[in-house]
């Protein structure tokens, strides 16, 4: 419900003088809480005269609070950004001031504009994410999370079934995206909530409800100074941003996921655990993925019943994809243990990293590396070099049993996990394959092999790298161990991407992108809804769509006139495509048939 006419102090906004001499041009921009008025070097955000159930705003105090309560808790994480809250006044003479003596009209919080560019939104579509920028980002979300306030409470379970509760009080999505999916996606949040109940209350009496971001999405990312910086959180309304860390988490992997960055994904929350250790909470992550994205569905469908303009069938389009993410990622996916071994410079950390997010439920599996657990138990980051003291025996010893440990603990919460370390031992492989047997889970050893030249060549090449090991490593390793004849060997001397495409088809990952290479478009121009990438047998690229059907192996390859069924051994892929496709309609098949040109 609206309160009042704003439009003059909109129109004061946008003549008011602003930090740099020379405002320049003035850009609006409006969300259905806030009008933004950009100007020179300044931002001044104006909360709407409105009252929502889940915020009021209806009186200029109201206002005045609010803006004071999102610059206290925004500068936790962007002090720079925000600068203050100037008050509105209405002045003898009639007209308005900032901060003058008469009566409050309204309030603004005084923003210093940066660069739009280095939002992550657009980062993410210009394929500028890279691995350097998302463990700072991951580093600085755990940071954050770790000294936010903690909320003393036991309820965990009782805060998410309110979340669905509201979402369910909306009557958009009916309507707009089918009665049938809608109220099966709700009945499998509710059931999800019930299988994790006890969790979600363990958690809360743990302390990790804590005082979090609650809209941590890529467009609340930017830049500042190099750094990735969180911004506009949650101030209005204390329950969205009293959150588990995870489901804080949750939203930012989320976005990554549904932009088309499954591994970017996976690399923040792998990142993230390394430094603050969730590993109870990780089979909560599909669960609250799922829920950001019906959230986000839920606001989409009311934004398309209200509007009647030209956009309304893309934003029915979003939120049907959002939709539809929410019900894959609540489909049930078995954890399974892969251990992967070598020598140092075989690529195990590479190979680990691009197959991960194939692994297990959204956002994949959790990769557990003796480099990363290391540096850990030192108290060091993963990038600095460790004495040779380290690297002794004993010290080895402990670093595989707390491998040990924790993939057993993570295995035992039914999450998938992947081993990344040497294995040079019998002793070590033994033990590693028990935590699978243990947990009565799949277990799959692979052994990397490449030539000494090859191991000594990327070893030399490493920067920035968790492992410390050098030439001398691994000659020594050399002359030390032999290739184990119980676990499969993958040959590790071509590219990465040939390596991991080996080892995702001896694991049975049958949408592995096989015929990705140099020349392929980035996943940012990936249209809507097309999920795989692929090439025929002329060179070409495109995309195509697989969606995960229940009671199928596989899955079902959606197209407009039809799906095609397919067992998993009969996955999607460039042979498979062809014999599907009809020749003599080569180019209109291409994309009638399920695929699209990329």
């Amino acid at each position: 419900m609206q309160y009042g006419d704003q439009s003059e102090t909109l129109d004061f906004l946008r003549n008011a003088p602003c930090g740099s001499a020379d405002a320049g041009d003035v850009r609006i921009v409006q969300t259905h809480i806030s009008i933004v008025v950009l100007k020179g070097d300044r931002a001044f955000k104006l909360k709407r005269a409105i009252w929502l159930p889940y915020a009021d705003f209806s009186t200029p105090a109201l206002r005045a609070a609010a803006c004071e309560q999102e610059v206290i808790l925004n500068r936790r994480t962007a002090p720079t950004i925000y600068l203050g809250v100037r008050r509105v006044t209405r002045e003898r003479g009639g007209g308005l001031a900032f901060d003058g003596q008469g009566e409050l009209v309204d309030a603004v919080v005084e923003m210093r504009r940066f660069d739009e560019d280095t939002l992550f939104s657009r980062l993410a579509a210009a394929g500028g994410l890279d691995r350097g920028l998302l463990t700072a980002l991951a580093r600085g979300v755990a940071e954050f999370h770790g000294q936010a306030e903690i909320i003393a409470t036991d309820a965990g379970a009782a805060r998410i079934a309110a979340v669905l509760a509201l979402n369910e009080q909306c009557t958009a999505m009916e309507p707009v995206l089918g009665a049938p999916t809608t109220r099966a996606l709700r009945a499998a949040l509710r059931s999800r909530l019930e299988m994790h109940r006890e969790l979600l209350d363990a958690r809360a009496r743990a302390g990790r409800i804590r005082r979090c971001h609650g809209d941590l999405h890529l467009r609340n990312l930017c830049l500042v100074d190099g750094r990735p910086t969180l911004f506009d959180c949650i101030e209005f309304n204390d329950s969205f941003a009293n959150i588990d860390v995870l489901y804080d988490l949750a939203f930012l992997l989320m976005d990554l996921w549904q932009a088309g960055l499954p591994a970017e994904a996976n690399l923040v929350m792998n990142r993230y655990m390394d430094e603050c250790d969730e590993t109870d909470g990780l089979p909560l992550l599909p669960f609250f993925m799922a829920l950001r994205a019906s959230i986000r569905a839920q606001v989409l469908a009311t934004q398309a019943e209200l509007s009647d303009a030209p956009g309304q069938p893309e934003t029915i389009a979003q939120a049907q994809a959002y939709l539809t993410l929410a019900l894959a990622l609540l489909e049930p996916v078995s954890a399974r243990l892969l251990a992967i071994g070598g020598l140092s410079g075989s690529g195990k950390s590479t190979v680990a990293a691009a197959i991960a997010h194939h692994i297990g439920p959204a956002p994949g599996a959790r990769i557990l590396a003796t480099d990363r657990i290391r540096k850990r138990l030192a108290g060091v980051p993963a990038e600095t070099a460790l004495p040779p003291g380290h690297y002794t025996q004993e010290s080895s010893d402990q670093v595989y049993a707390t491998l040990a440990g924790q993939a057993a603990l993570t295995l035992a919460g039914g999450y998938p996990v992947i081993a990344d370390a040497v294995f040079a031992r019998a002793g070590e492989r033994q033990r590693i394959e028990r935590c699978a047997t243990d947990a009565g889970l799949p277990f799959h050893g692979i052994w990397l092999e490449a030539a000494p030249d090859a191991l000594m060549e990327r070893v030399i090449a490493r920067r920035d790298d968790a492992s410390d090991a050098g030439a001398e490593v691994v000659r020594a390793q050399l002359q030390r161990h032999r290739q184990p004849v119980e676990w499969a060997t993958v040959p590790a001397g071509g590219t990465p991407a040939a390596t991991a495409a080996a080892v995702a088809s001896m694991l049975g990952i049958v949408e592995w992108p096989a015929a990705r290479g140099d020349d392929a478009p980035p996943w940012s121009r990936a249209p809507e809804g097309w999920n795989w990438l692929a090439q025929d047998e002329d060179g070409r690229w495109f995309w195509y769509a697989v969606a995960p059907q229940p009671g199928i192996a596989g899955g079902v390859w959606r197209s407009p006139r039809r799906a095609q069924q397919f067992a998993a051994q009969g996955a999607p892929n460039p042979r498979w495509y062809e014999s599907c496709r009809q020749r003599d309609t080569r180019g209109e098949d291409a994309v009638s048939g399920g695929a699209t040109p990329a």
